[in-house]
Order: structure tokens, then C-alpha cells, then sequence
């Protein structure tokens, strides 16, 4: 079968032809509709070779859904032909946090060498995916695979950070969303769907941010050394109740530090590399910075009936297997308006 595989440190994605994989005991393998182009491969793969937390080859796409093609031994609960989204943070399944559901936040998958799919084992950019057990998937139903795919991680995550702030999200307060790409122009339809909170975003070019206005954003700032005081502005001196940092390069997080208002959540999300200082006078009082990871597999289910009941709708933009290294390269170039999913099978 055709698989997008990151082979060589500091090497473009390459379309290759590898064996084609077979379930085994408790496995399942899909024949994957589609695979989201996600910044955190380009991340993954701008580390050098002694950060790579894997061994190369390896299949990307953390983002999937597929029709179930073959069942492995025990697996019981699903059907050929039925199509499931795959929930990407694997975890053991038997600690404290995967028994709550919080796979992303398992206390021995590092211990144990569990990784998600197309962040250590083989991911959804082929034709045909291994997932290592059925509880890593979820029913689709009549959701259009082509919309959904984007939802396993650029809605989940977005949803899992909005849901921890939802307490400061109560009418008349603001949000802020850096970033308005991949996650950041799903989570303003979150934010939109779940709060009464007034929405600002920010981003680089006019292009973003007229998307981010098309899905909801009530104000929109262009990301420079002013957005901050800009959003300081808009407020009325007061700044952002909750602030969302899907870039989460250095130049965001000091201007997501510089917006929170007294008494709130700044939330990185992006894997830029900022890192945002917390003590006595460096941040207003009571402010709270946390870094989450995905989702756990209860949200994902959520965040699927949002998009049954019409609340979200994700932009994107489509490319077969082959042209999988192109849309890598827009993404890397800021040329992607959305979420780019790969069609394998298309």
C-alpha cells in the first residue's frame, strides 16, 4: 500500500509503498477515509535527531477515520464497513487516568512505549492503519468523514482546553484565540457554541483573520507587538478572562501573558517552543498557566455531537496521498487557510 512516512531526520515527508499491515489479536485495521496535516508533524519533525522521541520510518497522520476492513482475534463490538474516528492518545488502559477515560493524560505510556498513531506508530496517511485496540475508536454515523477528521485532535484538543476554563467563561467576559488556523478557527466556534463569552482572535495576515471573523470572532487583531494592548483596549483596560495560545511561539505567549486580565487562564496549547515565566508580579494576580495535551475520549464524543448538531464546521482544504508532501509544504509556508486533509483512497 501508498504510506506518507517521515524517513530521515530533517527530511521532507515522502509518498512510499510499504506492506500492507495486518490485524492482529485485539487489533483492528481500518481502511482510512481520512488523515489531517497537522503542525505538530512539522513540529516532530524539526526536532534533531537526538530529541526524535521515535524511530524512523515513520507513518504520519494523527488525525484519522476509516471504515473497519478487519477484525482481530477477540475483537468484538464492530462491524466491517462501519466508520469510526480513531482517538489518538493512546494510552495503557489501566491506570488511574486511563479508567477515567484520560488517555491523554496516561501515567505509563512512556514507561510502556505507547504512542499515538503517527507520533511513534504507524499513522493514518495510507491506505490501510493499524489501531491497537477498539477502544480507540468512536462512531461516526452519518458525520462526513472528510469534516470530521479534523475534530480528533484540531476540535478535541480546543475543546479539552475550553472546557477546563468554561467557570471564567460566563457572559461578559473575553476570550482570546492566537492563532486561527488548524484549532484555533475550531476553537472559536467552541467558544461560540458554549459560552456567550465576546471572541477576539488573532493572526498574522487578513486571510486568517477574515476566516476567523467568518466562523464567529467578534473582534479580530492582527499579531504583532501591539495585539496586546490592542485587546487591552477593547476591553476597556480589564484584558482577557481566558486566553488561547495555539501558536505558542515565544512572541505569542508574552503577548497571551500581556492580555490575561486579573483572575485568569492563559492556556498554551502550540508547540512553538514560549514558555511564559509564573511568580509574584510576573503575571496579574491569580493568573493561571497550564499546558494541556489532547482530550480525553469522552470529549472526542462530545465534540462529534457538536458537529451533528451543526455547531461546528471545519474549513478545509483536500490533497490525495500523493500530493501529501505539498500540503506539508503550504502548511510550513502559513498557505493553508484551515485544516488540510489528506484523502488516501480518494
Amino acid at each position: 500500500m501508498k504510506a506518507v512516512q517521515y524517513r530521515a531526520v530533517g527530511s521532507a515527508p515522502e509518498v512510499v509503498t510499504v506492506p500492507d499491515p495486518e490485524p492482529g489479536p485485539g487489533q483492528v485495521m481500518l481502511k482510512v477515509t481520512a488523515a489531517g496535516v497537522c503542525h505538530s508533524d512539522i513540529a516532530v519533525m524539526s526536532r534533531p535527531a537526538e530529541q526524535l522521541p521515535f524511530p524512523l520510518p515513520l507513518t504520519l497522520g494523527h488525525e484519522g477515520v476509516g471504515t473497519v476492513a478487519a477484525l482481530g482475534d477477540g475483537v468484538k463490538g464492530l462491524s466491517i464497513g462501519e466508520s469510526v474516528a480513531v482517538y489518538g492518545p493512546w494510552g495503557c488502559g489501566t491506570c488511574v487516568k486511563c479508567a477515567e477515560g484520560k488517555e491523554n493524560y496516561c501515567l505509563r505510556a512512556k514507561e510502556l512505549g505507547i504512542t499515538p498513531p503517527g507520533l511513534g506508530s504507524p499513522g493514518a496517511m495510507a491506505e490501510y492503519m493499524i489501531v491497537d485496540d477498539p477502544r480507540h475508536l468512536v462512531p461516526l454515523g452519518d458525520l462526513d468523514p472528510v469534516q470530521a477528521v479534523p475534530l480528533t485532535d484540531a476540535g478535541l484538543t480546543p475543546y479539552h482546553a475550553i472546557k477546563r476554563s468554561l467557570p471564567k467563561l460566563v457572559p461578559g467576559a473575553t476570550a482570546v484565540v492566537i492563532g486561527t488556523g488548524g484549532l484555533g478557527h475550531v476553537a472559536i466556534q467552541l467558544l461560540r457554541a458554549m459560552t456567550a463569552v465576546r471572541v477576539i482572535a488573532l493572526d498574522v495576515t487578513d486571510e486568517k483573520l477574515a476566516l476567523a471573523r467568518a466562523v464567529g470572532a467578534h473582534e479580530t487583531v492582527l499579531s504583532d507587538a501591539h495585539a496586546a494592548a490592542k485587546v487591552r483596549e477593547l476591553t476597556g483596560g480589564v484584558g482577557a478572562q481566558v486566553v488561547l495560545d495555539f501558536v505558542g511561539a515565544p512572541p505569542t505567549v508574552a503577548t497571551a501573558g500581556a492580555a490575561a486580565a486579573i483572575d485568569s487562564d492563559v492556556t498554551i496549547v502550540g508547540l512553538g517552543g514560549g514558555a511564559l515565566p509564573v511568580g509574584f508580579g510576573s503575571l496579574p494576580y491569580n493568573t493561571t498557566v497550564t499546558s494541556p495535551y489532547w482530550g480525553s475520549r469522552a470529549e472526542l464524543t462530545e465534540v462529534l455531537d457538536l458537529a451533528r448538531a451543526g455547531a461546528v464546521e471545519v474549513h478545509v482544504e483536500t490533497y490525495t496521498l500523493d500530493e501529501a508532501p505539498l500540503a506539508y509544504e503550504r502548511l510550513h509556508d502559513g498557505r493553508i487557510n484551515g485544516r488540510a486533509v489528506i484523502l488516501p483512497n480518494g
